[in-house]
């Protein structure tokens, strides 16, 4: 039966692509083309982009069959398939390992069990026994069935080793062997020299803080939640750890016996037990006289865990460029196809479906290859399309693609990324947060106007949304890359009407069953952004110049050498 539901469902989205015989400009004034000068071809495939396409590959990739899209699970995979095939029909070139669509990427899958207990443990008084999920939330990183740990805790303020910056909140500790307790995002700043401002860096993120832990023999961590300071709730943190962790297989870097979060109300019980104030220790966390202390408090904790070995698979297909020789200035879009499949313990819909994120981007993906193959010219230089997996388990596939890809990066020109792109209408603002630290950037400014599109600065920039997306992948490995997505102003509404569109999705469907297809939502956005992607990804093309870095840029080091940075 699922087979048959499987094939009907497939012809049924088939049928609709066919139905499709005259698409619609959803940008039809201004004209973009005409203000950019694109030659003929270019533009009449940039017109091609059709938001009914994007609209049944969405409807597709959402549907309760694909059982959201798990990395590593049978409706994971269907999607690969599924974007394989699109790639095929196409006439797209394959890009994958042994001259096929797929990337094969090995991985280790870890699922918390409950039996895990943990505890915080003062020198004096009571234990506080911490509730799996309600309290705090863990994987075990070393990838193996059951670890204990019984372990001293430092706090170490933000976590953070940058003497860019002139910081170091791990001066004077040994922190081998214990548990680091930590802030999430990074210290307060206002100066653009000193971490960037009100915009994170990369050391506010939360991998960062792992990483750094376990590379100086720290054996766990404890990141301190906080809503306003990581610009999710508890509730995104719950149900992205509750899951299964996945960690690729093979990768020898220093791993945590405990990677874990820990609401903001029990860190204040563990500073408490301590005879400190959570308020105080936070805001001095954030000030040149810290330094990093041991608690009297120890974290006791026996966590048990389910592991499999798996694969999954990143989709790569490419269309050749008539340069000759070794590409010189390829472009790549990509938008990662998985998203948090079901969870079992859940009553009810229990359904990850991931409409939005992150069916749109790869409906635009697929309409964006879509439209460039059906072009009558070959672009001047390749263009890579690449799908991948297990973003939502920490950017994996693509960090494995940035590793791995087909053409080197530094003969890469430019990365464009789709990630969960709002339904919503016709947009008359965009997103390119990432793209003003590229030489690109007024291309893309003149692009923009010439699609009528105000461009809008990061709305939250101490969310660090430049490194929760595929591209930052690219860009430690040496692409420029950037992701596009809409901006709060629409036709025919207010921003503020925007906003709330937007907060409304992060508080009520973000990373819940509920981000599920419906027949009222507006792809014409979709449409518009993969109509502006097209036209950025073709000025890259045409350029007498590769694109670089800003000089000083965290990666242009990376982008210099060539490498992967650390």
């Amino acid at each position: 039966m699922q087979s048959l539901k499987l094939a009907a469902l497939v012809l049924g989205v088939a049928t609709g692509l066919a139905s499709l015989t005259s698409p619609r400009d959803a940008c039809a004034a201004p004209d973009p083309a005409a203000d950019l000068r694109l030659p003929d071809h270019v533009a009449a495939a940039m017109r091609s982009i059709d938001a009914e396409r994007i609209r049944a590959h969405v409807r597709f990739l959402a549907d309760d069959l694909l059982e959201g899209r798990g990395t590593g699970a049978r409706g994971g995979d269907i999607a690969a398939k599924y974007i394989a095939t699109q790639f095929a029909l196409y006439g797209l070139k394959p890009a994958g390992d042994d001259g096929g669509y797929v990337q094969k990427v090995e991985f280790t899958g870890v699922q918390t069990l409950p039996a895990t207990t943990s505890s915080l443990q003062p020198e004096h008084g009571k234990a506080l026994d911490l509730k799996l999920g309600e309290d705090y939330v863990t994987s075990n990183q070393t990838q193996t069935d059951s670890v204990d740990i019984d372990a001293p805790i430092v706090f170490v303020g933000y976590g953070i080793e940058a003497p860019e910056y002139r910081w170091n909140d791990f001066k004077g500790v040994d922190v081998k062997g214990k548990v680091l307790l930590v802030i999430v995002n990074e210290p307060p700043s206002k100066d653009p020299k000193f971490f960037n401002a009100e915009a994170m860096t990369y050391y506010g993120r939360w991998t960062y803080k792992f990483e750094e832990a376990a590379r100086k023999g720290a054996v766990g961590v404890l990141i301190i939640h906080r809503t306003d300071l990581a610009s999710y709730g508890w509730g995104v943190v719950r149900s992205s750890w509750s899951g299964e962790q996945v960690y690729l297989s093979n990768d020898r870097d220093p791993k945590l016996k405990a990677a874990s979060w820990l609401q903001l109300e029990v860190a204040r019980q563990l500073f408490s037990a301590s005879g400190l104030r959570l308020d105080e220790m936070m805001a001095g966390a954030g000030t040149r006289g810290f330094r990093a202390r041991e608690l009297p408090v120890r974290f006791k904790a026996h966590i048990a865990s389910t592991v499999r070995k798996f694969v999954s698979y990143n989709v790569l297909g490419s269309l050749p460029g008539a340069d000759v020789g070794n590409a010189t200035q390829a472009v790549i879009y990509s938008a990662h196809y998985d998203h948090l499949g079901v969870d079992p313990t859940m009553s009810g819909d229990n359904i990850y479906n991931g409409a939005v994120d992150n069916g749109t981007g790869v409906g635009i993906l697929l309409e964006l290859a879509h439209a460039y193959a059906s072009s009558p010219a070959r672009p001047p230089h390749p263009v890579l399309f690449a799908s991948v997996t297990a973003e939502e388990k920490g950017l994996l596939g693509s960090n494995y693609l940035g590793k791995h890809l087909p053409i080197p990066a530094t003969r890469i020109a430019l990365g464009l990324n789709f990630d969960a792109i709002p339904p919503i209408g016709v947009p008359e603002s965009v997103n390119v947060t990432g793209a003003e630290r590229t030489s690109f950037y007024p291309i893309v400014e003149k692009t923009a106007k010439a699609f009528g599109f105000d461009i809008q600065p990061d709305a939250e920039p101490g969310a660090g949304h430049f490194y929760r997306s595929d591209h930052f992948s690219l860009a430690r490995a040496g692409v420029p890359a950037f992701s596009i997505n809409t901006g709060v102003k629409f036709a025919g509404h207010p921003p503020e009407w925007g906003k709330a569109q937007r907060d409304e999705y992060t508080a009520k469907h973000y990373h819940n069953p509920s981000d599920e297809y419906s027949p009222a939502m507006d792809f014409s956005s979709n449409a518009s952004l993969a109509q502006f992607g097209f036209a950025l990804g073709w000025e890259a093309l045409l350029a007498k110049d590769t694109v670089s870095w800003v000089p000083g840029d965290e990666v242009e080091a990376v982008r210099l050498r060539g490498g992967t940075a650390r």
